[in-house]
């Protein structure tokens, strides 16, 4: 079982030693996974362990003045670090005392202090520190004083460009999921805990499974075809979604995932739900009033029903 950690200051986490990892890790896609699988194979060639020092909230979230997308929820990124065969992750707190240490001092207090780290690993363009002062030149130069190597992973290429979160994020803004799958190394999937409603989609002939993403800005919006897994279960189960505001009854302020599962009869509250996005259908737009939105529902549903590769005649009245 992999352990976590959230502090700076404590006890060595490593005292064997450590082979580490560090980024910010978004998504998870192929090019962290090479580097993970490293990390992996290198501490087990040097009897130690494998590590991964990650930060909460996402560096470039907490000095974005808007909201930022992310790929992957804490708990998604978490449980891609445990399947990687990671022992350990420290996922540091990104604030403000964090961002006031030195390079120097976050090489010390963290990598030698903390981890005992024996090599590090980090892509190229690794920048760290107060004021991003820090960088692969100060690690190498600093890990042949403290007894540590320095080294750098390739960056992983897909069609002839950098496999990249931002990459990733535009593509699927775009609804290009067929596009972003082979770049992630596996489908998107949004999942989380099913919550209580007002019970709309109900009442209109389409009931939903919701969930909240308070915390978690998503790079997608709109209506989709998608795949379901319910519990730790595959995504198998067919349906329609909507992530979005709900523009026609002006009921949130915050993104709301709503999932219709087709020929479904069951009470998913309190499960957890894995949403797996197919295609797009369209994007949210507001009706005049409710009548033009269950027919709209319709038309989803029977599209969503036609891309599974459902019979398009089987939709709820």
């Amino acid at each position: 079982m992999m352990r976590l950690s959230r502090d700076v200051a404590g006890p060595c986490l490593a005292p064997h030693g450590s082979v580490i990892a560090i980024g910010a890790f978004d998504g998870l896609h192929r090019g962290h996974q090479a580097l993970l699988t490293q990390v992996r194979e290198r501490a087990q060639a040097l009897d130690c362990a494998p590590i991964v020092v990650s930060f909460e909230p996402l560096p470039r979230a907490f000095f974005s003045v808007e909201p930022v997308p992310r790929l992957s929820s804490v708990r998604e990124k978490l449980r891609g670090f445990a399947a990687a065969g990671m022992q350990r992750t420290l996922l540091l707190r990104f604030n403000t005392a964090l961002t006031a240490m030195s390079a120097e001092d976050f090489v010390r207090r963290v990598l030698v202090d903390r981890l005992a780290t024996r090599e590090v690993w980090v892509g190229g363009d690794f920048r760290f520190g107060h004021k991003r002062a820090g960088d692969v030149a100060l690690l190498e130069r600093m890990g042949a004083q403290l007894g540590f190597a320095a080294r750098t992973m390739p960056a992983v290429q897909l069609d002839g460009a950098r496999v990249s979160a931002s990459r990733v994020r535009m593509l699927l803004a775009a609804g290009e999921f067929a596009g972003a799958e082979p770049l992630l190394g596996r489908p998107f999937v949004i999942d989380g805990k099913v919550e209580y409603g007002n019970q709309l989609g109900r009442t209109l002939g389409y009931p939903t499974a919701n969930i909240h993403l308070p915390q978690r800005v998503s790079p997608i919006h709109g209506i989709f075809a998608v795949r379901v897994g319910l519990g730790e279960g595959e995504c198998s189960w067919p349906g329609v979604a909507s992530l979005g505001v709900r523009p026609t009854v002006n009921e949130v302020s915050e993104p709301l995932l709503e999932v219709h599962l087709f020929d479904f009869d069951g009470d998913l509250y309190g499960q957890r739900m894995a949403v797996e996005f197919v295609a797009k259908l369209r994007d949210e737009q507001k009706f005049d009033g409710l009548e033009p939105l269950k027919a709209q529902m319709a038309l989803d549903s029977r599209m969503a029903r036609e891309l599974l590769g459902m019979n398009p005649r089987l939709v709820e009245a």
